[in-house]
């Protein structure tokens, strides 16, 4: 993947699309460019969210990446000749699909970059059971919705899985790209400020044109959750580094600032113990070359740690760490609408 600087600094927030191998993080490795429809297909309901889309950096990578003199060059160390034709650059910048027996770039960072590839799920969750949204019962509306679960489907809901997407791309967890290609070593990411601002989109359960904030105790979990996932792919990243270079030390530095900022949220969130759990298990290992079982394991276990939180609570009982999370001035961009 190659974040660009002058793309907010790497803008590159939830892709979808099929690792290439020796990646470190397979939480989108399920979003399989057969499956996925573009983002004309999301579209045809979600009009006003399309709309807010095609103001972002997300939208615009599709043009702009190949016109970067900085993208060129970072492909070239790589030895590619064609950014859209560039496994590292396709994985995090472009929505891609399976046309005539290939897998072509079809669109920047889109809808199913968010939420899936949607052959799987598209029809059922928007189905209604095949019924009327108004007479679909709330038991139809359940089943619905774990078919277009199981389906792969990502809802907004789903607070990890959303966080593992942002993160596979904003730490770039990627050896080679780092220190051959020269590519930056991930952005400074955080899930509340860089989801807030030009990429809000929540339309579709207000009145479909007013752009909310996320709620209080939403942003409260969103931010929560980000650190652990943060914590989590940071440690994934140095145990595959091989050698001493800018990878290895910029992602333990990444991990040691994590691990830290980990801490201080558990700290004020002593009622959480799935945090001080996390942040037992990341201060147990080192950060350090040829360490990848035990960093591997503690990484699953700030995983299962995130995956609880995400689960459990709703981030009404976090009042406490509303000092600590980005106000509006923090935002990376102003919203659309």
């Amino acid at each position: 993947m190659i974040m660009i600087r002058k793309f907010f600094c790497g803008l590159v927030l939830l892709s979808a699309l099929v690792l290439v191998p020796g990646g470190v993080n397979n939480a989108r490795a399920a979003n399989d460019p057969a499956k996925v429809m573009g983002p004309n297909a999301c579209a045809e309901c979600h009009k006003n969210e399309a709309e807010v889309w095609k103001g972002t950096h997300h939208f615009k990578t599709f043009r702009d990446l190949p016109r970067s003199k900085e993208a060129r060059e970072i492909a070239k160390k790589m030895g590619a000749r064609r950014i859209k034709a560039a496994s590292l650059c396709l994985d995090c910048h472009f929505t891609n699909q399976v046309s005539g027996g290939k897998v072509k770039a079809i669109a920047g960072i889109s809808c199913e970059s968010c939420h899936s590839a949607g052959k799987s799920w598209i029809k059922v969750h928007s189905g209604y059971s095949g019924k009327k949204k108004a007479t679909e019962t709330p038991a139809e509306a359940k089943t619905r919705w774990e078919k277009a679960e199981a389906g792969g489907m990502i809802r907004p809901k789903e607070m990890y899985r959303l966080a593992k997407n942002c993160y596979s791309c904003h730490v770039v967890p990627r050896e080679k790209l780092i220190n051959v290609g020269g590519h930056t070593a991930g952005s400074a990411f955080e899930l509340v400020s860089w989801s807030q601002g030009e990429i809000r989109h929540n339309l579709w359960y207000g009145d479909g044109k007013t752009n909310k904030p996320a709620s209080a105790k939403r942003k409260r979990l969103m931010f929560v959750v980000g650190l652990v996932v943060e914590l989590e792919t940071s440690l994934r990243a140095v145990g595959k580094a091989t050698e001493k270079k800018t990878y290895a030390v910029k992602m333990a530095g990444r991990a040691s600032r994590a691990r830290k900022r980990l801490a201080g949220a558990a700290k004020i969130l002593s009622n959480v113990p799935e945090l001080a759990a996390a942040v037992k298990a990341a201060g147990a290992v080192g950060l350090k070359l040829n360490n990848d079982a035990a960093l591997s394991a503690a990484a699953d276990k700030v995983a299962a740690a995130g995956k609880q939180i995400a689960g459990k609570y709703d981030g009404s009982t976090f009042a406490a760490i509303d000092k600590a999370i980005p106000g509006p001035g923090k935002y990376k961009g102003k919203p659309v609408r």
